[in-house]
């Protein structure tokens, strides 16, 4: 069973050789970093049978309009039957096989999910792009793991842009919610891990740690 989580720039060639076919896929929002790479997916699995197609996607609210826009296509394009959109708000809830996936409102410029998935009475919530606020610290309360963007360093400067998370406040929210571990992900990419990760661990207790690629978790 494989769920994948955002589908930026990359994600496909790393999954080639590990899941040729997602069960399911959560695209967060619509911001390029997070789901352009739903193109490769859909060259690749449009030139398998049919039998492989209809991929189910949760998306936020207007997502599936502008990949069709983007690619300039009707209803009728592979894009709408390779993958079976899904628009999903929050306070839904889906089943995919044995798992259960949650879904909440994030703060962010464009409808943007957080995501839980929980089975067996354990449970992980990703945060996609979030500033401080939408569902978040709800949504986290209790989890096992909470894999949450902390995507500056320092402490927040007056004017400071509302719409992601810094490290300490990733930190702080695991901290208030009583998660079991915290990951941090979505670093500005010239930004040190190591020094996140601290800025994080300084407001939360609990086992800290940076999502690097090829990273494998037990939640």
């Amino acid at each position: 069973m494989s769920i994948v989580l955002d589908l930026g720039p990359g994600v496909y060639l790393s999954l080639v050789g590990r899941i040729d076919r997602p069960d399911a896929i959560v695209l967060s929002h619509v911001h390029p970093d997070h789901c352009t790479d739903l193109l490769a997916l859909l060259a690749a699995v449009r030139a398998r049978p049919r039998s492989e197609w209809g991929i189910p996607v949760f998306v936020p609210e207007g997502l599936p309009d502008r990949f069709a826009a983007f690619l300039g296509v009707d209803p009728d394009h592979a894009l709408f039957h390779v993958f079976s959109f899904d628009v999903v708000a929050a306070g839904d809830r889906r089943r995919v096989g044995p798992l259960t996936l949650e879904f909440g409102l994030a703060f962010h410029p464009v409808p943007t999910l957080i995501t839980s998935i929980g089975a067996g009475g354990r449970r992980l919530v990703y945060s996609g792009d979030t500033g401080p606020g939408g569902d978040l610290e709800a949504m986290a309360g209790g989890c096992d793991v909470l894999l949450c963007e902390a995507t500056s360093q320092g402490e927040p400067v007056e004017g400071r842009y509302p719409y992601h998370l810094y490290a300490g406040e990733a930190g702080e929210i695991a901290a208030r919610a009583g998660v079991g571990r915290l990951i941090v992900t979505h670093l500005a990419p010239t930004l040190d891990p190591e020094v996140s990760v601290s800025e994080a661990g300084a407001r939360f207790d609990g086992p800290v740690v940076h999502a690097a690629p090829g990273m494998e978790v037990e939640v």
